[in-house]
């Protein structure tokens, strides 16, 4: 078996709008080729595990022998956020989708209860970026300490707090109380949110690393559960543990950024000698890419991260294996700011493997969980096919 597999989601980074796009208004959404329509991409890591033999990415040429286990996988679940995809991707299937307050704000029941139970008045309360309602709104908020009340195109509640108005400790028992709240059947959300930040003015307001997320726990035993039962490490980078609650997981850090979270990552294969699996999402391709509709960023960003998937690949160990994927797209230039349906990528890679073996359409995430259990010989989910036989094939460690 592999003794230490990387999972690294690469949040939002699409290939195709999917089957049923247009139940969610996703009819022509394509994260990467729009991307590469509007920037320069250089990914020859990713191009060598396959990505440009999957789907058509300008300016990058598929090849004749691409190196591992590759193909696209679609999401059975209902919904398309990051806690839909990630839940799937370890083996859940999600039927009743998540509640999102894009169009309306929260309901006036939901904010009199916030305040109420928090003391503080409220501001806000419709659609941002986080960035762009912190300048709007921060400099009203240091007057008088109300709280910035905001959600987005995902199913959250975010708070955003200063942190000389508002000690971390007192904004963290705030989204407690927003957590707790937002528990109900009418106004549950998938994530609250707290949302720290510094400066003096509008001019130079800057969120900070303290964020802290609140999420709803995965609605069933998933893939990392039944791993770290059976004593395997479950190591969690990014923002990972707090998708999950922490359910699962027996080691984790947070990052600041994509670069941070790779770096963390080659660490790692450098030096740990762990048994199991490091997950790992990168966070940035969404939060600061795809929401904000940037595709120029979002292909730097992607230039950026095949630089170093270049340098991990460099110092993994003859039993490792690395697998690489998404949670759901988010085309930079389809309408609104949304996530987007669609298929994702699945490239698979060990060093000792010198072919390469195209997977068919997996018709759920739930494949790469069920993998991995499959892998270590545990327990594992009722969802989900494992594509380990596919792997041996090609591949010498066994």
């Amino acid at each position: 078996m592999y003794k230490r597999v990387f999972l690294i989601i690469l949040d939002s980074l699409g290939a195709g709008e999917a089957p049923d796009a247009a139940l969610y208004n996703d009819t022509g959404s394509n994260t990467i080729y729009h991307i590469s329509q509007n920037f320069d991409l250089k990914i020859p890591n990713l191009t060598k595990l396959g990505y440009a033999n999957l789907t058509e990415i300008k300016g990058v040429k598929p090849i004749k022998n691409p190196v591992g286990v590759f193909g696209k996988m679609q999401e059975s679940s209902t919904g398309k956020d990051t806690m839909t995809g990630h839940w799937e991707l370890m083996g859940l299937h999600i039927t009743s989708p998540f509640q999102t307050f894009t169009d309306t704000g929260f309901p006036d029941a939901l904010i009199k209860e916030l305040e109420k139970q928090t003391g503080r008045k409220t501001i806000g309360n419709y659609s941002a970026s986080g960035t762009e309602i912190i300048k709007d709104l921060g400099e009203e908020h240091m007057k008088t300490g109300d709280l910035i009340v905001y959600t987005s195109a995902d199913s959250v509640l975010q708070i955003a707090m200063h942190e000389s108005v508002i000690p971390l400790q007192e904004q963290y028992r705030i989204s407690e109380i927003a957590r707790e709240i937002t528990m109900k059947p009418e106004w549950k959300v998938a994530r609250v949110i707290s949302r720290p930040f510094i400066g003096t003015n509008k001019a130079n307001f800057t969120r900070t690393a303290n964020r802290h997320d609140y999420a709803l726990k995965p609605s069933g035993k998933t893939t990392l559960n039944y791993l770290d039962e059976a004593g395997y490490d479950v190591i969690a980078i990014g923002k990972i543990n707090d998708i999950f609650v922490g359910e699962g997981i027996n080691d984790y850090s947070r990052t600041i950024s994509n670069k941070d979270g790779m770096e963390q990552t080659i660490e790692i294969a450098k030096n740990r000698d762990f048994n199991g699996l490091c997950f790992v999402n990168l966070v940035d391709f969404d939060a600061l890419y795809g929401h904000r509709r940037n595709p120029k960023g979002y292909g730097q960003a992607i230039n950026e991260f095949d630089e170093q998937l270049g340098t991990l690949l460099r110092h993994l160990n003859d039993d490792d294996l690395v697998i690489i994927t998404a949670d759901h797209g988010n085309d930079p230039i389809h309408h609104g700011t949304d996530h987007t349906r669609e298929l994702v990528p699945l490239m698979c890679y060990n060093p000792k493997m010198t072919s390469f073996h195209h997977l068919e359409l997996r018709k759920t995430f739930a494949d790469v969980g069920m993998t991995i259990n499959d892998n270590f010989k545990t327990k594992h989910t009722e969802n989900g096919t494992s594509f380990l036989k596919e792997l041996k094939e090609i591949n010498h460690v066994y």
